[in-house]
């Protein structure tokens, strides 16, 4: 498994913006994916955004224009940079790294925006 950790979530005023940083522990495969996922209480985790190696990036309809993902070029680290932040994205986002049988995700970091 790939040790993820991430930072960068926090407090935020509805309008503002949040960099959130995930980076892996060791070296990683040019042609896995990593993505951000969250989570708000009492609903089921869903997909934010991913990147591939090829830096194909795919987003949920509820962020695109607002959410920006990318990765550095070792693989190891990617960004999501949230803009114009919404209430209905308080939530906890994960992390996730995938390749072939490898599924790995991070602990966690909480994105609150306050009305």
């Amino acid at each position: 498994q790939v040790q993820l950790v991430e930072s960068g979530g926090g407090l935020v005023q509805a309008g503002g913006s949040l960099k959130l940083t995930c980076s892996a522990s060791e070296s990683v495969s040019s042609l896995s994916t990593m993505g951000w996922y969250r989570q708000a209480p009492g609903k089921q985790r869903e997909l934010v955004a991913t990147v591939t190696g090829h830096l194909t990036k795919n987003y949920a309809d509820s962020v695109k224009g607002r959410f920006t993902i990318s990765r550095t070029t070792n693989w190891r680290t990617i960004f999501l940079q949230m803009n114009s932040l919404k209430p209905e994205d308080t939530a906890v986002y994960y992390c996730n790294y995938w390749r072939r049988t490898v599924d790995s995700w991070g602990h966690g970091t909480q994105v609150t925006v306050s009305s």
